[in-house]
């Protein structure tokens, strides 16, 4: 069926402002930190393949670190492994490391691998481990200082990590073959054991090493708001530290902010902190000028 001449128009309109930015952004790489809403929900989880796939075609390089948290969260459960969190970090003993291991690097993990190769795309799954391509080392949580605690006390959360390096080369032959990587945030240390990675901070260290143009980080909410609730975008590295300081930005935002703050500090152009509810969200953040979401870069 033809389109009517105002529909036709529209469509023509968005082509044609799209144009600029393709052009922009052909041979860039793009890091994407997927989860929340736009991983749990049927139709946000084809349109998201969608949009990798597109992104792909016009020349653009997605890499996309996928989290898994509420999957993990259910396997455990239906196992009677009950969770333990500090610091808003799951407590991971070895019986939890095999169900996170289970969960990310295969269930989750090949569910986007076959959504996106479904939509004509190629992509391939790994997890840090593989080629050792998130090298990591344990991370150490300090308990707060209290009446009880004289000075702050180290908390063993078991195999909980943090970044220490990410080969590159890896990551390089992927896209240079056409094909989108899709990393499960699973390091390894120096000995071989496994880590379980929050997703956000390896997504931010790919980034990083990758010198990507642009990192997205998919979230819950339309983005980074001010104490009247409205929605900031353009900032710069400053602004977002004096946000930070005067308490504006605070709770379970400030460990995203840190993400973003550090990977525009450290080589990537900009950070965007997107609402992953809304269709085809990524797009809209690198095609238009409004994007849906807060932009950050460094001036």
């Amino acid at each position: 069926m033809a389109l009517d001449r105002e529909t036709a128009m529209q469509v023509a309109d968005v082509l044609s402002k799209a144009l600029p930015y393709i052009q922009r952004f052909t041979g860039k790489t793009v890091v994407i930190k997927y989860g929340g809403n736009a991983m749990e929900n049927e139709d946000l989880k084809s349109s998201f393949a969608r949009d990798m796939v597109m992104m792909k075609l016009v020349g653009i390089n997605p890499i996309i670190v996928h989290g898994g948290g509420p999957q993990i969260g259910e396997l455990l459960n239906r196992l009677n492994i009950k969770s333990h969190f500090v610091n808003g970090m799951r407590v991971t003993d070895s019986q939890t490391m095999d169900v996170v291991e289970m969960v990310l690097g295969g269930q989750v993990n090949k569910e986007i691998v076959s959504l996106i190769n479904a939509h004509g795309g190629t992509a391939v799954g790994l997890t840090g481990k593989d080629a050792n391509l998130i090298r990591a080392r344990k991370l150490e949580v300090f308990a707060e200082q209290s009446d009880e605690l004289a000075r702050p006390e180290i908390i063993d959360i078991g195999h909980v990590g943090e970044v220490s390096s990410v080969n590159v080369k890896v990551i390089e032959m992927l896209t240079n073959s056409d094909v989108i990587p899709v990393i499960a945030p699973i390091g390894v240390g120096a000995d071989g054991t496994s880590y379980n990675i929050n997703a956000d901070l390896v997504a931010g260290k790919v980034a990083e090493a990758m010198n990507a143009e642009k990192l997205i980080l998919l979230t819950n909410v339309s983005g980074l708001k001010s104490k009247d609730d409205k929605v900031l975008t353009g900032l710069t590295a400053a602004q977002v530290n004096s946000l930070i300081a005067d308490g504006t930005i605070h709770g379970g935002m400030l460990p995203k902010i840190r993400c973003a703050l550090s990977a525009v500090e450290n080589g990537v152009k900009t950070a965007h902190i997107i609402d992953g509810r809304v269709a085809h969200a990524t797009l809209l953040e690198i095609f238009t000028d409004e994007g849906v979401g807060t932009l950050i870069s460094r001036n």
